[in-house]
């Protein structure tokens, strides 16, 4: 009978894979002869020889030649040893020492030809060996993510046996018209040159097939999700056109061109019977409120109901004020607020009325999904900052109604990489534009022992009538830490102005009702000088504010920085941001920089996605970039973007003729398309 093999097949069939050592290549991520084969090397040693005569003092370098003394261990010291011997190398003869590997004394001998790698010191014409290496081995040799339970070196002989049992098995994934088309090497060869290369020019070459495949399945699996998504389940919201224009008409000021093309691209979607999975992106002060409450008005026309969640309560309220002010003019109108403070009798009734739909616009906290919270007809959840809510939140609220139409904002700028990989199954929207009459907020890095300078300036600012907030940090896991600070700093602010200008202070240990009782104080100009930590980060209004001081700005990232930078220049006078850091890194004196140059949100989300790298840029793992093997998003952007038009081009062809010949690419979307349901 002949024996049936597949790339599913476990590692423990690979000769020297026993129980104590699958587990450790388990631990690795390493199940199945496919995640051994995809376990690629993160860098290449340059195994072709060089002579010492054509070496850089201090150069990692491999040279090969004959052994020309004994070997000899010296052992020194707690489990420490030297073996030395002399090695000719063409006409030149070198020393050569290996350290704490008394096992190579055994493993050599004079006469004998060898290669050996290591670091090379002119002066000394030695060698601090590193490895020893076969003469006739290939001259690149792949260096693996490894562990102390498996080596790295048993890892690339595991993958040699594989290929060498399995290379047959391999199919190609990749559509023949896109390797043709992008000059990419079929997927045997692509596997053989990431862990086999001859030259570095193979290897770079299989990377960039392997970074484009990773790229592309991810894309496909991403299109096929928004794709059934947006089938399922679907309804349309067949709003009064004439209405919502005459809504619009009513507003206090005109609309930005950005704006209105936001509001067309939502609208469409909204009517069309398919569920709506969109993503709103504005910089800080460009306007999305307007543009929810717009559509929330066509909802409304439409006999449906909107819910909005915000992640704070100072936010929720916020909205609910706009709201309100938006709706003065429509008593059919009907907008709630409910929060985690709203009294029971007051919660009751709201309940009572949003079921019976008497309510037609709910705004909340998390207090809108609660169990008890039944909607009449929800026909769209707008998720305010959605990032700052856990997947299982959103997916509750969603779940209220029948599948309502989703519409997600966020202040934060999300740069293209991001919104291609962790956004990858929503549409997009973005406003770019300010509204008129907005002036540019102009940003200054100062030094912290310009404090006192910085105040003089705040107050100057104060005097014409203006207000100021003073941020302060939160220097490590501690509320009571970051609250500590917070009051040392209203402390000491409040005796230097006293007794014409008023200090307040505002933290996140204060109960809600306190909050919103400093903040209306502040609003109303009862405080001249608001001490905060940043819970005045997300959606604080007031307009007379123009100077923004925030301390120790180094340590807080450039998106929050952009974000607390928001608060001011909301109104139409002159307003200003002052960071005080001493960064102790270039890389904090560029995050200092960059900030003074732009006050584009997109720019500056972008720039810290390139100085952090790829990471987890939005904080957690739910909502952060995926990892990928080999494709890094933000060096290879313009590949990760040519995979998602070939894939949106595939998934709109009814007919998949590029997909349906390949029989291993259906199977492999097949099976793993699970496993991207989950992404966010």
């Amino acid at each position: 009978m002949t024996e049936t093999k597949s790339l599913s097949d476990s590692i423990a069939v690979l000769s020297g894979v026993g129980p104590k050592r699958e587990k450790a290549l388990n631990n690795l991520g390493i199940f199945t002869i496919y995640d051994l084969l995809e376990y690629f090397p993160f860098r290449y040693d340059d195994l072709a020889a060089k002579i010492p005569s054509q070496t850089a003092d201090g150069e990692r370098v491999t040279f090969k030649g004959v052994v020309s003394s004994d070997p000899v261990l010296v052992r020194f010291g707690f489990k420490k040893a030297r073996v030395t011997f002399n090695m000719l190398i063409e006409h030149e003869n070198i020393k050569v020492a290996f350290f704490n590997q008394p096992w190579i004394q055994t493993q050599i001998e004079q006469g004998q030809e060898v290669g050996i790698n290591g670091t090379y010191d002119a002066n000394r014409q030695s060698l601090a060996a590193v490895k020893l290496i076969k003469a006739d081995e290939d001259a690149l040799a792949g260096i693996y993510p490894a562990s102390k339970e498996v080596h790295a070196k048993t890892i690339h002989d595991l993958i040699e046996q594989a290929f060498g049992g399995y290379h047959q098995y391999i199919e190609n994934l990749l559509p023949a018209n896109l390797q043709e088309k992008y000059k990419l090497t079929d997927r045997l060869t692509m596997l053989h040159d990431m862990h086999f290369p001859e030259t570095l020019e193979d290897a770079k070459a299989a990377r960039r097939t392997a970074a484009f495949e990773e790229f592309f399945l991810f894309q496909m699996n991403l299109q096929l999700v928004k794709m059934a998504d947006t089938k399922n389940h679907g309804r349309a919201i067949e709003f009064d056109n004439h209405a919502v224009q005459a809504f619009i008409s009513t507003l206090p000021f005109e609309l930005t061109n950005a704006q209105k093309k936001v509001v067309n691209e939502i609208a469409f979607d909204i009517k069309r019977p398919i569920h709506m999975n969109r993503l709103l992106q504005g910089d800080v002060g460009s306007g999305k409120t307007v543009v929810a409450a717009i559509i929330a008005y066509a909802a409304h026309t439409a006999g449906m109901q909107t819910a909005i969640m915000a992640p704070t309560e100072i936010l929720a309220q916020q909205h609910a004020k706009g709201f309100g002010k938006f709706f003065e003019a429509f008593p059919d109108v009907r907008v709630e607020l409910i929060t985690g403070s709203t009294k029971v009798k007051a919660r009751r009734q709201i309940l009572d009325d949003l079921m019976n739909g008497e309510i037609d616009m709910i705004i909340g906290t998390h207090a809108l999904i609660q169990d008890d919270i039944e909607f009449h007809n929800l026909g769209l959840a707008v998720i305010d900052e959605q990032h700052r809510f856990g997947v299982k939140q959103r997916a509750t609220l969603r779940e209220k109604g029948m599948n309502p139409d989703i519409l997600a904002m966020t202040a934060t700028p999300i740069p293209r990489t991001l919104a291609i990989t962790a956004y990858g199954e929503m549409d997009v929207s973005i406003i770019d534009e300010l509204p008129a009459g907005r002036k540019q907020i102009q940003t200054r890095w100062l030094k912290t022992d310009a404090f006192d300078q910085a105040v003089s300036f705040m107050k100057s600012q104060i005097d014409e009538g203006a207000q100021a907030y003073v941020v302060t940090p939160l220097i490590e896991e501690s509320e009571a830490l970051d609250v500590q600070n917070a009051t040392a700093i209203y402390e000491d602010l409040a005796l230097h102005f006293q007794p014409d200008i008023k200090v307040g202070l505002l933290h996140g240990r204060m109960k809600n009702d306190e909050k919103a009782d400093v903040m209306a104080k502040f609003k109303a100009n009862e405080f001249q000088v608001l001490v905060s930590t940043t819970v005045i980060e997300v959606g604080v209004d007031v307009p007379n504010a123009t100077v923004m001081m925030i301390l120790d700005a180094d340590r807080f990232g450039l998106a929050q920085l952009h974000q607390l930078r928001g608060r001011v220049g909301r109104g139409d006078k002159q307003s200003y941001t002052l960071l005080l850091a001493d960064p102790k890194t270039q890389y904090g004196k560029d995050r200092m920089d960059i900030m003074t140059k732009t006050n584009n949100g997109f720019v500056l989300a972008q720039k810290d996605l390139e100085l952090r790298g790829q990471g987890d840029i939005l904080g957690n793992k739910q909502s952060g970039m995926p990892d990928f093997r080999v494709g890094d998003p933000v060096a290879d952007l313009k590949m990760l973007e040519i995979a998602q038009q070939e894939a949106i081009y595939i998934i709109s062809d009814p007919d998949w003729e590029s997909v349906q010949s390949n029989a291993a690419l259906v199977q492999y979307l097949s099976n793993s398309l699970a496993k991207y349901r989950n992404l966010d």
